[in-house]
């Protein structure tokens, strides 16, 4: 009888690479564009320069990673987080549904706007 593989590896995978993202990259745009632009301690970019960047195919691969590992860190630490907090382990089912359904939605709707990009 052949053993259930698990997709636990690729699920602490996404979690990973979305901490890393929401603790590197976060910042420093909410830094930049929360901060530094409208302040004027920097030159903010051109309208025309930044639309040009979201349109280039690196610009949108960068876009995507930046919105869909997020939430697939939300998703796992937010489903953790039920389990320890609140012991609802009973309702694993329904927890991983909704954390990580919630999750891919919200990446299905991500590249859908970002690919929408004029």
């Amino acid at each position: 009888m052949a053993a259930k593989r698990s997709n636990e590896p690729f699920l602490w995978l996404l979690f990973s690479a979305g901490g890393v993202v929401a603790a590197l990259l976060v910042p420093v745009h909410l830094f930049l564009f929360g901060l530094a632009f409208p302040l004027g301690w920097l030159p903010a970019p051109a309208h025309d320069t930044l639309l040009a960047l979201a349109r280039s195919p690196i610009g949108r691969i960068y876009l995507l990673v930046f919105c869909v590992l997020p939430l697939f860190h939300w998703a796992h630490r937010f489903r953790y987080t039920l389990y320890d907090g609140l012991q609802i382990k009973h309702l694993n089912e329904l927890v991983n549904t909704l954390c990580y359904g919630g999750a891919t939605v919200g990446a299905a709707f991500a590249v859908y706007l970002i690919w929408r990009i004029p």
